[in-house]
């Protein structure tokens, strides 16, 4: 895998390392639109209600929940397709998964905004790692106390991304709109919570494209940011 370093930083990033284990990106596509109980929640900013700019679906064990804008999320099962991704990723990095947030950006239309992934209810000795499936996107880096430059990764159909440890703690990321993008990607991200603080609010600061406080997302009473090429 490639390794990018930047102070307080660490990724490790590997082209096609779903192919590279015998995964048909494609198959695994069909089966998760088919598995997964996709939903658009909804985000409540300034008071009014809004769907968030993409589908997803939290899956975990048991005593796994957590809030999002004030609102218990149901778990949902693993799946055959994703209980067999989870072994896998846990097999080859040699650690444990017990959550997984699944995000299905349908056209470039569809966003993250700026975040960290450090809610309190996280494992923060525990690396994020992420799975790509479909079109690519530019995953987007900056620090959050300024001095370093901002940076993209291209994440391609069947990249794997690990983000380590400080990396949440000291840094932010992103995927914007693009306008030229018609196709889909899905994105699975596993995680490791402390089912003892897994009812603690989780953020909901990037669900309009631009980061926000843990309580509100900051852009939920404005237009939908201009997309790129």
């Amino acid at each position: 895998m490639i390794t990018i370093e930047r102070p307080g930083l660490r990724l490790r990033h590997g082209p096609a390392w779903l192919q590279s284990h015998w995964v048909s990106t494609e198959g695994l596509r069909q089966r998760l639109l088919q598995e997964v109980p996709w939903e658009q929640p909804l985000v409540r900013v300034y008071g009014k209600q809004h769907p968030t700019p993409r589908l997803t679906c939290w899956m975990a064990d048991p005593g796994c929940s957590y809030r999002y804008s004030g609102q218990v999320q149901p778990i949902t099962p693993w799946t055959p397709s994703v209980q067999v991704l989870r072994e896998l990723l846990e097999e080859q990095l040699g650690m444990r998964f017990n959550s997984l947030l699944l995000n299905r950006y349908r056209t470039g239309a569809d966003r993250m905004g700026w975040h960290a992934d450090d809610e309190p209810e996280l494992d923060n000795e525990a690396p994020i790692v992420s799975l790509s499936i479909g079109v690519p996107r530019d995953l987007r880096f900056r620090p959050r106390a300024g001095g370093e430059a901002p940076f993209a990764v291209c994440l391609d159909d069947g990249d794997l991304l690990v983000m380590d440890p400080p990396t949440q703690t000291h840094w932010q990321h992103a995927l914007p709109a693009r306008a030229r993008v018609k196709t889909e990607r899905i994105n699975l991200t596993f995680r490791r919570i402390q089912p003892s603080t897994a009812m603690q609010s989780i953020s909901t600061r990037a669900a309009f494209g631009s980061a926000a406080t843990s309580t509100q997302a900051r852009a939920g009473d404005t237009p939908s940011p201009k997309t790129s090429a």
